[in-house]
């Protein structure tokens, strides 16, 4: 029960994490964008 987790939270491993969250978001705003414009075309 020691090391059961998966990440070692450094200081450039929160980083990574928190970059990807974002990158992640900004996918979904943009696909959310993109189905909005989609609708108001037709």
């Amino acid at each position: 029960m020691k090391n059961l987790t998966l990440i070692t939270w450094d200081s450039g491993s929160i980083i990574i994490v928190f970059v990807f969250g974002f990158v992640i978001l900004a996918l979904v705003a943009t696909v959310f964008l993109l189905m909005n414009n989609d609708k108001k075309k037709k």
